[in-house]
């Protein structure tokens, strides 16, 4: 079953990674244009400021040769894009599927689909929504290249400990329903993982390397594209994924008297 429900998320993942890079297409390489060209005019006011002050000192001005393009632009926002996507979805879809074959039975006497809407609401909030609380999407432009592997690490301890509070106040609700009922135990849960990912992340240090004159506006449209992106991602795992689990579960369900009765037949 573990396999059936890793190849259904799997191909899930490829109709959500499709809507997700016609959005990012349309709605998020326009800022990512932008905040290149941001930092392109940025670069240049440097190296003249550069130039000046050398000039000022009687010495020449280097020459600026321009670092050649491995990959061209027009590359990274089409197929650099659409296979970046893909991949994604696929991969969280597959993990998805696998997290659903877990909690199904276990979250509560819930049925494939209202178990795969809670899954992916529960995992947007814990995969992306509380990490970027910390640290939030910046175009690809914005930051030190030199930290880049620091933010990084960062950013995925968040997500792994965002995950773990989340896993870990689902096993404490569990435990609180008897005693408590499931309203008081749900709060409880929802409680404690709030009071985990708050200490967390006051813990984790702060990261802001945007500049001071970045556009407010280019940033704000490519955060929201980001968060537009995922939204669709878990929309179709919670939506897509539950409707096709119900109808397997109910078309096995309508075979199993009919395979009964044949093998009574024989």
């Amino acid at each position: 079953m573990a396999g059936t429900l890793l190849v259904r998320g799997m191909l899930v993942g490829v109709v959500a990674g499709l809507l997700c890079f016609a959005f990012l297409k349309g709605v998020g390489e326009p800022q990512v244009d932008r905040a290149i060209a941001f930092e392109t005019k940025l670069d240049a006011a440097k190296a003249q400021a550069a130039a000046q002050a050398l000039i000022a000192k009687g010495l020449p001005a280097p020459k600026e040769e321009p670092e050649p393009e491995l990959v061209s632009r027009r590359v990274q926002a089409g197929i650099g894009l659409f296979t970046a996507v893909i991949v994604y979805n696929i991969a969280f879809g597959g993990l998805f599927g696998l997290a659903f074959a877990l909690a199904y039975g276990r979250m509560g006497a819930f049925d494939p689909r209202t178990t795969a809407a809670l899954l992916a609401v529960l995992g947007l909030v814990a995969v992306y929504i509380v990490p970027n609380l910390k640290y939030p999407a910046n175009p690809p432009s914005v930051g030190d290249p030199a930290t880049i592997g620091m933010r990084t690490a960062l950013y995925f301890s968040m997500i792994a400990l965002s995950l773990a509070a989340m896993i870990a106040a689902g096993m404490l609700r569990l435990r609180l329903l008897a005693r408590h009922g499931p309203w008081n135990a749900l709060l409880i849960a929802a409680g404690a993982y709030l009071i985990a990912v708050v200490v967390v992340g006051l813990m984790l240090p702060p990261v802001n390397e945007v500049p001071p004159e970045f556009p407010a506006v280019v940033l704000w449209r490519f955060r929201m594209a980001s968060l537009g992106a995922q939204v669709i991602m878990w929309m179709c795992f919670g939506l897509l994924f539950g409707v096709l689990t119900e109808r397997a579960a109910a078309a096995s369900r309508s075979a199993s008297p009919a395979l009964h009765a044949k093998r009574r037949a024989f």
